[in-house]
């Protein structure tokens, strides 16, 4: 079991690190792109850049300038992002808009729900919706928790003389990638070859072409596992499903709504364990406050995924007709993409929102998204949330940053956005 484990967190790390520069698309050789085009990915520290805010006091939806022949159309504002993710009839995120573009082609679609619309949408989303609902969920509870603290006891006797102890490698890398293997319930005996293919799909990420080949290849082990599974039935989100629709949906289906469990569930909780954790070091007032009430832990968890908001901008929606938005004309045809990270900071919430403040009341964040395509696995990463932050504040009250806070790395032109590693001093 030791050994399994170990090979996990060590498959999430490698994971981790090969996302660093190559998310999907490589953004970082496009040259050619301007500036205000990568501009919504840029952060200082824990913060987008000020352009992103200048952008949206000035045009909540502005045109950038991209040499394609469509209108490429950047949202920033909070009513316009939830305007625009709200009209699943007048904007599609189907992978056909892809097709011919960007080296993809039609046999390169990843399936799951992110490039599908209504009507497959609905009924992909239909089968997924009751695996995370809490009721479901509450079986992975206890085990979240055993995880958790796994964690916390690795850290501790790695820093038990004294030496620093990466948050991200101990604590917020191995949690998700371990709750996520319980969730699909990959059987033991297959877990190698999960963390060999997965690990392999990321370090694929080098342009387009690499990522849609990485992509294929980690869907034909999804493949082999839904044809284990239609075998052998468990217990785990595919097992369920197999056992509850059986027929009705495809093995190419299931590939690739595990693969998008996978992507959607890993990343962008070890960013948010890790953010989050930065966020609370830097202050001690919250710290404390974590540190001492129950209360208080889901409104620092809101509040954190407002502030941080690591999913930078959604999926890209292509326009159906010709419609307005915000008093913005937006034809058919035309290319959006929302700013997730810029909504979630707009003024008109309420005062302050460059800052973090876990005690104001705001309309509900765009962390997760919003409409048909908000994420189905919000619940699942509360969950994990809201088990880890207090666990690790109590169990190491007196940890301390082991870095200058300027020294750190963060993350470069990525739609995930991140910190390469957390070294801390668990007992100041």
């Amino acid at each position: 079991m030791t050994t399994l484990r170990s090979r996990i967190i060590a498959w999430a790390g490698r994971l981790y690190l090969a996302r660093t520069q190559k998310k999907g698309f490589d953004l970082s050789r496009m040259s050619f792109l301007p500036e205000s085009v990568l501009m919504p990915l840029r952060r200082e520290g824990l913060d987008p850049v000020d352009e992103l805010a200048a952008v949206r006091e000035r045009e909540p939806i502005s045109k950038l300038p991209v040499p394609i022949a469509a209108n490429v159309w950047l949202v920033t504002g909070y009513d316009e992002v939830k305007a625009v993710l709200g009209k699943a009839n007048s904007f599609s995120s189907d992978f056909t808009n892809l097709v011919g573009k960007a080296g993809a082609g039609a046999e390169q679609n990843p399936g799951g729900l992110g490039f599908a619309d209504p009507p497959v949408h609905t009924r992909l989303r239909r089968l997924l919706t009751p695996e995370f609902t809490m009721r479901r969920l509450g079986r992975l509870t206890p085990r979240i928790h055993e995880i958790v603290e796994e964690r916390l006891d690795a850290m501790e006797k790695a820093g038990k003389n004294g030496d620093p102890v990466d948050i991200v490698h101990s604590f917020a890398l191995p949690i998700p990638s371990l709750v996520i293997c319980e969730l699909l319930g990959v059987p033991y005996e297959d877990r190698a070859d999960f963390e060999r293919l997965s690990a392999a799909r990321f370090d694929l990420f080098s342009g387009a072409n690499a990522s849609f080949g990485a992509i294929s290849e980690s869907l034909s082990y999804f493949r082999d596992i839904v044809k284990k599974q239609r075998e052998n039935p468990g217990d785990g989100l595919l097992g369920m499903i197999v056992k509850e629709h059986g027929d009705s949906v495809s093995d190419e289906e299931l590939a690739g709504l595990a693969d998008g469990v996978l992507t959607g569930g890993f990343e962008t909780t070890a960013s948010m364990l890790a953010l989050g954790a930065l966020v609370l070091l830097q202050d001690p007032k919250h710290f404390a406050a974590l540190h001492d009430g129950d209360d208080v832990v889901d409104r620092y968890v809101e509040e954190l995924l407002r502030y941080l908001t690591v999913v930078q901008v959604a999926f890209p929606r292509f326009a159906r007709e010709d419609l307005e938005i915000g008093g913005v004309q937006i034809a058919s045809g035309d290319v959006v993409l929302c700013s997730l990270s810029g909504a979630d900071r707009d003024g008109k919430l309420g005062p302050e929102m460059e800052q973090f403040d876990p005690t104001r009341n705001v309309p509900s964040h765009l962390a997760f998204g919003y409409g048909i395509h908000r994420c189905v696995g919000a619940e699942l990463a509360r969950m994990e949330l809201r088990a880890a932050y207090p666990a690790l504040v109590r169990r190491f009250p007196n940890m301390r940053l082991a870095a200058n806070p300027e020294d750190l790395e963060f993350r470069k032109l990525s739609i995930v956005y991140g910190i390469e590693s957390l070294p801390v001093h668990l007992n100041g």
